[in-house]
């Protein structure tokens, strides 16, 4: 058995320091997904969207550790999210109208056939999640992206946000693309609000 390999350790892209935005090359990477639409705070679908995510992380984990002699530390919570009016989520923060993607990471080690033995067995057990059926497996190429990490509530990110998109930005000569994307570095369930640690990232292209 090799050594338990924690990737927030290891990859660039979870790489962040608050008050400063870095520009990185994230390669085209492999998750396991659930769409929605909504409130993440209210909508019935985001916490279910979790509950067929986590089971099948660990299941693979658990594989991984069986099959292949790799264990892992399951990735932290990934989030894309969007809306057709953009200031709905980065200055009105109007929730009811954002729409996302929550995401894991797969370990690169890990075929598609492993992934979705995890998921058949997930799908197989008696406390099947409602939204198993909803969850995919897709890769995530984003390429050229700026980042920063955000230390507080959710709610207080959209003054770093206004700062990413109308300052740095178009400072460096680039322009957005792609979708707003967050890594949730820190258990929301543990940890209070204003210690919350949050990568904030966004795809740029030359403008």
């Amino acid at each position: 058995m090799s050594e338990k390999v924690d990737l927030k350790k290891s990859l660039d892209g979870y790489q962040a320091r608050t008050g400063q935005f870095r520009l990185l090359d994230v390669p085209e990477l492999i998750y396991l997904m659930v769409d929605g639409q909504g409130d993440p705070n209210s909508a019935p679908a985001f916490a279910q969207a979790l509950q067929a995510l986590y089971p099948v992380a660990y299941t693979l984990k658990f594989a991984s550790r069986r099959e292949l002699g790799r264990d892992f530390v399951v990735p932290p919570l990934e989030g894309l999210w969007w809306a057709k009016d953009m200031d709905a989520f980065t200055a009105a923060r109007d929730k009811s109208r954002w729409d996302w993607t929550v995401m894991l990471l797969v370990p690169d080690w890990i075929d598609s056939q492993l992934v979705e033995s995890a998921i058949e067995t997930v799908r197989a057990k008696k406390s099947r999640p409602p939204r198993i059926d909803d969850l995919r497996v897709e890769s995530l190429a984003e390429g050229r992206c700026v980042q920063t990490l955000h230390v507080g509530a959710f709610d207080d990110e959209a003054a770093v946000l206004a700062q990413l998109h109308h300052e740095f930005i178009p400072g460096q000569g680039l322009a957005l693309t792609g979708t707003h994307h967050e890594i949730y570095l820190s258990d929301v369930r543990r940890v209070a609000p204003d210690r919350q640690r949050t990568i904030l990232r966004q795809p740029v292209r030359p403008a």
